[in-house]
C-alpha cells in the first residue's frame, strides 16, 4: 500500500476569465501608474501566500493598493475560486492549489515519474520525492510514501542545498544563481558529478537524511531529481542505487512521451 499527497482535482478548475482586465487600477487621484488589474490581483495572491490568512486592510497595505481596490479584487478572486473568504479574512483558494499542482518544468515529467516513484517507495519503504531546482530553491513536485511511513515535513519549497538541489546544481551548465556558496562547494560538486548522486546528512532537517539522483531528458540534460528520505541509520549509497534505477525508468518514460509528441506533430496536417 502507498499513498501520495499530491492533490487530485475532483472538480473542474475555475475558468480564469471574467471581470479581471489589464486596465490601470483606479487610485484616489486617478489610475495607479504602472499597475494593472492583473498586477494588483497577483500582488494580493503573493501577499496571501506570505500571510496565509489576513484581512483586507493588511493586504491592501502590503500591496500598496487602496483598500476599496483591494476589496474589489479580492471579491472577484473569491468568485473565481482563487481566494477563499471567511469572516472578513482571506486565504489562498482551491483554484490556485489545483493550478499550481499542474506546473511542471518538462513536458510529461509528472506522468512519467508517477509509477517509478510508487515502486521506489514500496521497495525501499521510504518517502520519495520528485523535485526541481527553480530560482535558487528546491521545489518538490510530488511526495510519495508507503502507508505506514509518515512524511517528515511535506513542505513544497526548500533551500537549494537539499540533496535534490545539490545534484541538480552540480549538473547544471551554466550553474544556476544560488547566492553565496560555501568555499567547499566546487569540490563537493565535483564529487557529485563523479558518483552521480548527492547526499544530505541532516543538513536541512534534523533526523532526516536523503539520497538524490538526477533525472535526465533524452539530450542528457537533468530536468528533475529523485530523492529518497530516510533516518540516519540507513546507508544512503544503497538507497542511491535504487533511486538510479527509478530515475532510469522515469527517463525512459520521458523518452516515450517525447516520441508520442513528435508523432502527433507528424500526423498533423501541414500548413500551406
Amino acid at each position: 500500500m502507498h499513498r501520495s499527497n499530491t492533490a487530485t482535482a475532483t472538480e473542474p478548475a475555475p475558468v480564469w476569465a471574467g471581470p479581471l482586465t489589464t486596465a490601470p487600477l483606479p487610485g484616489p487621484d486617478g489610475p495607479l501608474a504602472g499597475r494593472s488589474v492583473l498586477e494588483g490581483a497577483f500582488a494580493l495572491l503573493n501577499a496571501l501566500r506570505q500571510e496565509e490568512d489576513a484581512g483586507v486592510t493588511r493586504l491592501a497595505s502590503a500591496c500598496g493598493l487602496p483598500k476599496t481596490t483591494a476589496y474589489r479584487l479580492l471579491d472577484q478572486l473569491a468568485e473565481l475560486g482563487a481566494v477563499e473568504r471567511s469572516a472578513g479574512r482571506y486565504r489562498i483558494g482551491p483554484g490556485m492549489f489545483r493550478l499550481g499542482h499542474g506546473w511542471q518544468p518538462y513536458p510529461g515529467l509528472r506522468s512519467a515519474a508517477r509509477r517509478p516513484l510508487r515502486r521506489l517507495a514500496t521497495v525501499t519503504g521510504m518517502t520519495v520525492a520528485l523535485a526541481v531546482l527553480h530560482q535558487g530553491q528546491t521545489l518538490v513536485l510530488d511526495w510519495t510514501t508507503v502507508a505506514d511511513v509518515a512524511l517528515p515535513d511535506d513542505r513544497q519549497t526548500w533551500p537549494w542545498y537539499t540533496a535534490a538541489g545539490k545534484v541538480l546544481a552540480a549538473s547544471a551548465r551554466p550553474g544556476p544563481p544560488l547566492g553565496p556558496l560555501p568555499r567547499t562547494w566546487p569540490e563537493e560538486a565535483g564529487r557529485i558529478r563523479e558518483c552521480g548522486a548527492a547526499y544530505d546528512r541532516e543538513e536541512v532537517l534534523e533526523g532526516v537524511c536523503c539520497a538524490a539522483v538526477p533525472i535526465r531528458a533524452a539530450n542528457g540534460v537533468p530536468v528533475a531529481a529523485l530523492s529518497v528520505l530516510t533516518d540516519p541509520d540507513h546507508r544512503l549509497e544503497r538507497l542511491a542505487d535504487a533511486a538510479r534505477r527509478a530515475a532510469s525508468a522515469v527517463a525512459a518514460g520521458l523518452g516515450r512521451s517525447a516520441q508520442r509528441h513528435i508523432g502527433r506533430q507528424g500526423d498533423a496536417p501541414s500548413a500551406g
